[in-house]
């Protein structure tokens, strides 16, 4: 062990050398990489109103010819927008179905360097790898400056049960906020295994030694994304969702425009760009053959799943890091807006505009989480709220044998007919993508915006002027919101919450006095609704997805809110009855597809019904009798009123943890389909501990005495006559 130490130290002391030695011979010296470059642009609160879809689109068709026409409404296309118009250029951008539909609303919500990725940098000598995450972290500073509603500082625990990893991964870290320089977050530290239990009480205690802290960033990615979209419409981009690009045209074999067609409406025309720029993430490759259909793929699509469990698996404020999963991967299990997210998995995939997340990728990820937690915490498959699968548009290597060896590089490629691709790289670097993007495309197409530098780094995002921390107490005071509600929609919306809060219908009730909730247990109200419609949001899909977050949170809840936001937004956008139906229908073929209903209810399928015909029938009645108004489920209270007929007194806690058992839905609601099958369970010896399954056998003992008791009454009855 003492030999093991010893090799450890002279390793990693021999990495710090040659690292710093490394960095500090560069041409891009640390202190010259996070000078901030000044500002010309203005970054003042644009007071102008938000122009409008129908606005936006007319302008499209006006017949202008733009410096600059985007392809793509995900982060690197919007802040190719940004960098662009704030540059001064007549800047379009086109997305043929939402901001972030793709793979930036389904992310792991982190903003990060990549440890991983230093790794690799460290032990391979990799001086690629070192600039990759040196300018992911100078971004990831940038990015909790220009949109702090938006973000937090999140400190990560790595947990260590082996001693000789406490050095290796102590330096691991280190460096990592060393390479940060001044941009770092906040600096990591070692925890002893008592304050590591202290602040993460759910993990695994056996073996461990200890654990050890560093911090990242954490975002809500769809709207950042569509916040960014919508600070370049106010400092004068045309954006527009729903409109895709059907053809690509050339004059004098250079592109020079393109046909585009608006998936709201049917209608087709054609826009002049002097440049066009390819940032449609995945399908990459499918525009760049509008352009060469011989061109070679560039793309290598990864699928990565992510799952989200309730808020009870993980402290608020921490995440947890297990850097070695049993194939090699690395799993984040982190906190976000009162959830816990799960994953991510790396596998191979073809490309689709529908990704789904498979039940094996969720059970792997079950499977590496359990390993990491206490045994009172039981991981379960019912437990997984939502799941969705994210397609990562990682730029290919011929010599790397899997995608889990490919980093995110980005390259921007110029085609001989003019069109400028970007490909590749992180959520991130967004920004540092687009800076090279409208760099590449000023040189390929002369272009003369008025300033010649990037004007992005620091410039606030879409709402970030005036929020501060406490920016919900006036909302509480001056609207009489509920705190939670205001905590939200300040954390969403930044200073435009006060434009959203003046949407609020009025509730009826002493307090709340406005804001009614689109569900009770989440802290959504009417208001961001209309205000999502302002937002561009076209779709049923577009809102519970990336307007509000409810589908990712929890699928169940977002299918049962789904008819009174499609109640709203018809009235907003003058949906017809037929619409209205045609928006139910989609969404819940988006929940069920997209975001793992299905899977989820696959998963509850497989629970085997071993009972006879005269069993079911019995269960069938008790089911009924406990569900006296016919409502199709059995709640709480129903089952608490039952028991209380049959003489069992349970506390409300406990009742509360038999729901958390039987109901799969995750919907605080218990079917027949469930109760058949757990009862199925029980009698078959399948639920070998429980609650429910004690108070189960009881209620079936007290059905056998009823009965035995009927007998002796009817037999003593019978004796007497």
């Amino acid at each position: 062990m003492s030999r093991r130490r010893l090799l450890i130290g002279g390793t990693t002391g021999a990495a710090t050398a040659v690292l710093a030695a490394w960095a500090l011979s560069a041409d891009d010296s640390i202190v010259n990489w996070y000078r901030r470059r000044n500002v010309a642009a203005k970054t003042e609160r644009k007071k102008r109103p938000l122009p409008s879809r129908t606005e936006q689109v007319a302008s499209l068709q006006a017949g202008h010819v733009y410096d600059i026409l985007i392809i793509g409404g995900g982060a690197t296309g919007v802040g190719c927008a940004l960098d662009a118009t704030t540059r001064g250029l007549r800047t379009a951008l086109v997305e043929a179905d939402d901001f972030a539909s793709g793979t930036s609303s389904r992310s792991t919500k982190l903003i990060h360097g990549g440890v991983r990725y230093l790794q690799k940098a460290i032990m391979q000598l990799d001086y690629d790898q070192y600039k990759m995450v040196k300018e992911a972290l100078h971004e990831r500073a940038n990015m909790l400056e220009v949109a702090p509603h938006l973000t937090r500082p999140l400190p990560i625990l790595l947990p260590v049960y082996k001693w000789w990893q406490v050095p290796y991964y102590w330096f691991g870290i280190k460096m990592y906020d060393l390479v940060a320089g001044d941009r770092n977050v906040k600096s990591s530290y070692y925890l002893s295994k008592k304050n590591t239990l202290e602040l993460f009480p759910m993990l695994k205690s056996d073996n461990l030694c200890g654990g050890i802290v560093y911090y990242d960033g954490q975002q809500d990615d769809a709207r950042m994304n569509l916040a960014i979209a919508l600070t370049a419409a106010r400092h004068g981009a045309t954006i527009a969702n729903h409109v895709s690009v059907k053809k690509l045209h050339k004059t004098n074999g250079k592109l020079s425009g393109a046909r585009l067609k608006d998936e709201i409406s049917g209608k087709e025309w054609d826009v002049q760009a002097k440049c066009i720029i390819n940032a449609t993430g995945p399908f990459t490759d499918s525009i760049r053959k509008m352009d060469d259909p011989n061109i070679k793929d560039i793309c290598c699509p990864s699928s990565g799943v992510h799952i989200v469990l309730p808020g009870y698996y993980s402290p608020e404020h921490m995440g947890l890091l297990d850097p070695a999963t049993s194939d090699g991967r690395v799993i984040f299990f982190l906190p976000w807006l009162k959830g816990t997210i799960a994953g991510t998995t790396d596998m191979p995939c073809q490309v689709t505009h529908s990704p789904r997340p498979t039940e094996d990728e969720i059970l792997f990820i079950l499977t590496e989480v359990k390993n990491y937690l206490n045994p009172d915490v039981e991981v379960r498959r019912g437990d997984v709220l939502s799941a969705w699968s994210g397609i990562r548009p990682l730029v290919s290597d011929p010599n790397k044998p899997d995608t889990q060896s490919l980093a995110r590089n980005h390259v921007v490629h110029v085609s001989p007919s003019g069109l400028v691709t970007i490909a590749g790289g992180k959520w991130t670097t967004y920004r540092s993508m687009a800076a090279e993007t409208i760099d590449e495309a000023i040189k390929s197409a002369n272009l003369k915006p008025i300033y010649r530098e990037c004007q992005t780094d620091g410039f606030l995002i879409e709402g970030a002027h005036g929020w501060t921390p406490t920016m919900y107490i006036r909302l509480v005071q001056d609207f009489g919101l509920e705190m939670e509600v205001a905590q939200h929609l300040a954390k969403s919306y930044g200073d435009r919450a006060f434009a959203v809060a003046k949407m609020a219908a009025m509730t009826g009730k002493r307090w709340p006095i406005i804001g009614k909730k689109i569900h009770p247990e989440f802290p959504y109200i009417d208001a961001e609704i209309r205000y999502g419609v302002r937002e561009y949001a076209c779709t049923a899909v577009d809102m519970i997805a990336r307007r509000l977050r409810l589908a990712f949170l929890n699928v169940q809840a977002a299918a049962e809110a789904l008819p009174a936001v499609v109640e709203i937004m018809a009235e907003e956008l003058k949906w017809s009855e037929a619409e209205k139906a045609r928006q139910i229908k989609t969404a819940s073929e988006f929940l069920a597809n997209e975001m793992g209903q299905m899977v989820n209810r696959a998963s509850r399928d497989k629970i085997p019904i071993n009972l006879s015909k005269a069993e079911i029938q019995t269960y069938i009645k008790r089911f009924q009798i406990i569900d006296k108004d016919r409502k199709g489920f059995v709640s709480i209270n129903d089952i608490r009123r039952s028991l209380k007929n049959y003489g069992e007194e349970v506390t409300g806690e406990q009742l509360h943890e038999i729901l958390r058992e039987i109901d799969t839905n995750m919907n605080g609601q218990v079917e027949l389909d469930e109760y058949l099958q757990m009862m199925s369970a029980i009698k078959s010896g399948h639920v070998a501990y429980s609650r429910f399954a004690r108070m189960a056998e009881m209620e079936e003992e007290h059905h056998e005495k009823e009965a035995l008791n009927k007998k002796i009454t009817v037999e003593r009855s019978g004796g007497g006559l």
